[in-house]
């Protein structure tokens, strides 16, 4: 049985922190000893180098020599000295990029890092806020439920009852859309920002974005935003960090920074040393409302060419409610308008565009017409992926009522301007 890594570092003499050499199959490197995450296996010990790169090497037949002792043995922020000065924030973890390390034996990401592990990496927090850190549970991104966004809803509720202050949640980048508006949608009034962050690269990467992102999402916390934001990288460069309208905002590529765009409308600030406000957005109310709860039964349908009426039937079958990702101004294949009138019989219909800017408009042509005259409701400018979560959440608490508020605006979900051109 090989020896483990934790036992290799000890019969060594060294501690985590500490500035070692190690010999390997011919191979030298320096670097300080990283704690051991989750997915890394028992056998590899992964350090610094001095590049910031972090390396996994088996520690099978290898020599360790310790060139520096820590300087000091990290403090657990709950443990931590408060700064009378600064405001208190807290963190809460769901899991993500930015929670994730590189497992070293398969050079995949996984998470493994606590959210408290993730602020104690991030020094320039101190000098921004007192943060406490609290785990709520650790997913990839596409593993989100609608029993999650509540779950996240319910405790930002508690926090900011409880200690009257401004939250970060650390998520996936892949559907943090979908969770910031679900949660637009659940606190429709809010007595503290939510302000939700991530990472396109690990922590644990010379070119990860999780510092700065973290940093510019505790100086909108500690703002006067009234509304559910997200914060990333402005543009490749870590220099700012934008704050979009959460359920207006998408995340347009699957690699880069500056991954987030939102439709019809620039960011609502930008965070440098301090936050330049760009837009209007609302301001935080006296007490934070809930209303949580989603209806998971509503299906989202994307328009494309060959769509046909068995696929309509197959995918509309037992749903709640029905919201359409059309081409264009809202179009869908003319031979579906009279099936789509009779789903509108039982259940509502909403469409959406797939344009990133524009807005619906079934007035236009003489299909989008027909699909008027046969119930279905137009969204406006709202993304398809927020119309969807904007239906669960309206056949939960306004089952009677879905129709005519799909296409209101009661979160900032839709733009006050249809903008064509």
């Amino acid at each position: 049985m090989p020896t483990s890594a934790e036992k290799f570092i000890s019969d060594n003499g060294a501690k985590v922190h500490d500035r070692v050499r190690i010999e390997a199959k011919d191979l030298t490197y320096e670097g300080l000893i990283l704690p051991k995450n989750n997915f890394s296996k028992d056998d590899i010990i992964v350090i610094k180098l001095d590049n910031g790169y972090n390396l996994g090497v088996s520690v099978e037949n290898a020599k360790l020599t310790i060139l520096a002792k820590a300087e000091k043995k990290e403090t657990s922020i709950q443990n931590k000295e408060k700064n009378k000065d600064l405001p208190n924030i807290s963190i809460l973890g769901t899991g993500g990029t930015i929670a994730s390390f590189v497992d070293y034996k398969t050079g995949a990401v996984s998470p493994a890092i606590t959210a408290e592990q993730l602020v104690n990496s991030v020094k320039a927090l101190d000098q921004v806020a007192n943060v406490s850190a609290e785990p709520l549970f650790s997913l990839a991104s596409e593993d989100m439920k609608p029993t999650h966004w509540e779950e996240m809803a319910t405790k930002v509720k508690e926090i900011h009852d409880k200690n009257n202050h401004g939250i970060i949640i650390g998520h996936g980048t892949d559907t943090m859309s979908y969770s910031a508006a679900a949660l637009s949608f659940q606190l429709s009034e809010i007595s503290n920002p939510i302000i939700l962050t991530g990472a396109q690269r690990s922590p644990d990467r010379p070119s990860s974005d999780a510092h700065l992102n973290l940093v510019g999402a505790a100086k909108a916390a500690m703002s006067d935003l009234g509304e559910v934001g997200i914060a990333m990288h402005e543009s490749t460069n870590d220099t700012n960090v934008a704050i979009w309208r959460g359920n207006r905002t998408r995340k347009s590529h699957s690699s880069k920074r500056d991954a987030f765009i939102s439709t019809n409308e620039g960011p609502i600030a930008i965070v440098k040393e301090k936050i330049e406000w760009k837009s209007k957005y609302k301001a935080t109310t006296e007490n934070t409302t809930l209303k949580a709860g989603f209806d998971s039964k509503i299906g989202l349908v994307w328009a494309h060419p060959g769509l046909n009426i068995e696929d309509w039937e197959n995918m509309t079958s037992g749903k709640n409610g029905i919201v359409i990702a059309g081409t264009g101004l809202g179009h869908i294949n003319s031979e579906l308008i009279d099936h789509i009138g009779k789903t509108t019989k039982d259940i509502p219909v909403a469409m959406s565009s797939q344009c990133l800017s524009g807005s619906t408009n079934l007035n236009v042509y003489r299909n989008g017409r027909r699909l008027l005259k046969c119930g279905v409701v137009e969204t406006h400018d709202m993304l398809p992926e927020t119309a969807l979560v904007k239906m669960m959440w309206l056949s939960k608490h306004h089952p009677n009522n879905i129709q005519k508020k799909m296409s209101e605006n009661i979160a900032g979900e839709i733009s006050n301007s249809r903008k064509l051109n």
